[in-house]
């Protein structure tokens, strides 16, 4: 069963770098018609394919499969990159254990969140206190 929101994306994103089918087909090294099966959702991808999709267009393959990226406000390009801006700069997919609720992490939120693991019971206290107290003070200011 085909997977309409990654047809959507697959659009969303070539249309976004002002691509052609032919130049993603090129990219990919896939015959043109495999890709365009992809846009119009006749066809799903395999991994590999997939992989190269989400390399490429620098997304997550979760994202590229359950996410509305056009509804997510892009975000300036790395300096370095000579792509056009990037659509999301979420990587990560995650769900509270406790309340169910699901977010997406840039790298820098992810690696913040394990580097706050490694710390002391100590220090994590004095950081959750600190950071409790900049969002009070935050509160108060507006």
């Amino acid at each position: 069963m085909p997977n309409v929101q990654l047809a959507k994306n697959l659009r969303f994103l070539r249309n976004k770098r002002g691509l052609s089918q032919q130049e993603m087909e090129d990219v990919l090294n896939l015959s043109r018609q495999a890709y365009s099966n992809y846009e119009r959702g006749e066809r799903t991808p395999d991994l590999d394919v997939l992989v190269r999709l989400s390399q490429f267009h620098e997304v997550s393959i979760d994202a590229l499969l359950l996410v509305n990226l056009e509804a997510l406000p892009a975000v300036t390009p790395r300096a370095d990159s000579v792509m056009m801006e990037t659509v999301s700069p979420y990587y990560t997919y995650t769900e509270c254990k406790d309340t169910g609720e699901s977010v997406y992490l840039t790298k820098d939120e992810l690696k913040l969140i394990s580097d706050f693991r490694s710390l002391s019971e100590e220090t994590r206290q004095i950081l959750t206190g600190f950071i409790s107290n900049e969002l009070n003070n935050k509160k108060h200011r507006k």
